[in-house]
């Protein structure tokens, strides 16, 4: 019974999304979402995801300093930097390098640099998660990844490259929206919205159970915490937050 209202409540959710589903069957929305939706949608919803997780980022990155490589460096690597909402909460005189599969992010991501100039900006590459061989191996001493597992292809393949540039004893940061308890109202509305959500938010995912693939890659320790965002009338107020070490 729960299944078919499921499928009937996104049948309806389907047939309002109507035209971004033909402009997707066209071939129209995807490069349209890309290029202009989907950075002017995340320059919005990040002015009040930053307001509601600031203090949560604070202490999630107050410790980022004691993974300083023994030379005294400390050298970063964001995936999925998007507009650099992070950059404010990162130690004096790190080193950053900030990948993003979506090039498009770039003049939002310049205006941001300029206002956090207590960090050093090594380069920005154009890159998914699932591929950094850009990056050497064990060249990084932690990894911030911040709202981007909920829509790169490959969870366990992502975790798999940040284990692979990490130097060892480097850290993992994440805060990651994920799906709600199977027993909730809010994880049967994540299901309602889940196609067309994907849809039309550029590849994000409702229903991933993150914390599942942080505990089954090699971490040597994974530090990780389930928090409540309030984010009302959104599907995406479940998160996890933590580090791992490698």
């Amino acid at each position: 019974m729960a299944q078919a209202n499921i499928l009937f409540f996104r049948a309806c959710l389907a047939l309002l999304a109507m035209p971004i589903y033909l402009l997707s069957f066209l071939g129209i929305w995807e490069p349209f979402c890309k290029k202009i939706f989907f950075p002017f949608f995340l320059e919005k919803f990040s002015a009040v995801h930053e307001r509601k997780t600031k203090k949560h980022k604070e202490e999630l990155f107050r410790n980022l300093s004691d993974f300083r490589s023994p030379s005294g460096e400390l050298k970063l690597l964001e995936i999925g930097t998007g507009l650099g909402a992070n950059f404010q909460f990162y130690p004096p005189g790190c080193k950053v390098t900030c990948t993003d599969i979506n090039p498009n992010f770039q003049k939002s991501l310049s205006k941001r640099m300029n206002k956090n100039q207590h960090i050093h900006y090594e380069r920005f590459l154009v890159a998914a998660g699932e591929d950094l061989h850009q990056v050497p191996s064990g060249s990084v001493d932690a990894v911030i990844c911040t709202l981007v597992l909920c829509s790169v292809h490959n969870v366990n393949a992502t975790l798999k490259e940040v284990l692979r540039v990490l130097r060892p004893g480097g850290a993992f940061y994440f805060l990651e929206h994920v799906a709600a308890d199977h027993s909730s109202w809010k994880y049967f509305w994540q299901q309602i919205y889940h196609p067309t959500w994907k849809l039309v938010f550029d590849g994000c995912c409702l229903t991933r159970e993150i914390w599942k693939n942080l505990e089954q890659a090699n971490f040597s320790e994974v530090k990780l915490q389930h928090i409540s965002v309030m984010l009302p009338w959104t599907p995406i107020q479940p998160h996890i937050i933590g580090y791992a070490v490698k």
